[in-house]
């Protein structure tokens, strides 16, 4: 589903933020960043160099944050995102965006820019959320995210780690009547890796249990020119035939 090297690890946190400029005296300006962890990034820019804040933000604070993109499945895809965010006129993948008018508040651009971005290529088939901070600085976005783009608020949840034993679907494999079965994956019939926990089709009487990868495949079978499936149907037999959607979870989550 990507390069071999550019894979997320279990419980990794990938985020783009958008930061706005409470200061009188520099009030609307915005800031744009990468970011594994947001409440220590926002410290650090209200903090100055000598915490860690960027040049750009030091001595200008206090800024909040507002707006955070994440479920990235690498820092180098939120990276690439930042870049594009931050400089839309150089971005390829955005030329159709128009340049920033005169009447224009750098975060009504910013937000406008980010609409464009979200239903783009290549970021528009990626499983990120659009997460408001601060609901007094939620606007509406034109053109809004795609369907499998959901909108929170309020700070991101804890990170989790991937899925053990202990709990998910596999939890109970020993008292399971048909443990062999769910050991391997319905589609290639390769047993699954202790690192790689299988993709559950979420349906009641459905027993599938597959690779990501095989899933992918499967679901890609009628969008060749794609790399990344958003939905697709069940192939788990007559008894499940069911259209569902596959988010490919950083943290290899199940099921899909």
């Amino acid at each position: 589903m990507g390069p071999a090297g550019d894979t997320a690890r279990p419980g990794r946190f990938f985020g783009v933020y958008l930061l706005y400029c409470l200061n009188p005296r520099h009030r609307g300006r915005v800031y744009v960043g990468f970011t594994v962890n947001p409440a220590r990034r926002v410290q650090q820019h209200n903090g100055g160099r000598k915490k860690g804040g960027a040049w750009r933000t030091s001595g200008r604070g206090p800024w909040e944050m507002v707006l955070l993109v994440h479920g990235f499945p690498s820092a180098v895809a939120a990276l690439r995102f930042e870049w594009a965010w931050q400089h839309p006129h150089a971005s390829r993948r955005l030329t159709h965006v128009g340049p920033r008018l005169r009447s224009e508040a750098a975060f009504a651009f910013h937000l406008r820019v980010l609409a464009h971005m979200l239903r783009a290529p290549p970021w528009a088939r990626l499983p990120l959320t659009v997460r408001w901070l601060r609901a007094e600085f939620r606007r509406e976005l034109c053109p809004p995210p795609p369907p499998h783009m959901p909108l929170a608020f309020g700070p991101p949840p804890p990170r989790a780690s991937a899925p053990r034993s202990s709990s998910g679907p596999l939890a109970d494999l020993e008292s399971e009547p048909h443990q062999d079965a769910a050991a391997f994956c319905a589609l290639c019939a390769r047993s699954f890796q202790e690192e790689e926990g299988p993709l559950c089709c979420p349906h009641p009487g459905c027993c599938l249990r597959a690779h990501m990868i095989c899933l992918a495949e499967e679901f890609l079978r009628e969008e060749p020119e794609e790399l990344l499936p958003l939905e697709g149907q069940c192939p788990g037999g007559l008894a499940c035939r069911r259209l569902v959607s596959l988010t490919l979870c950083p943290a290899n989550c199940t099921p899909w």
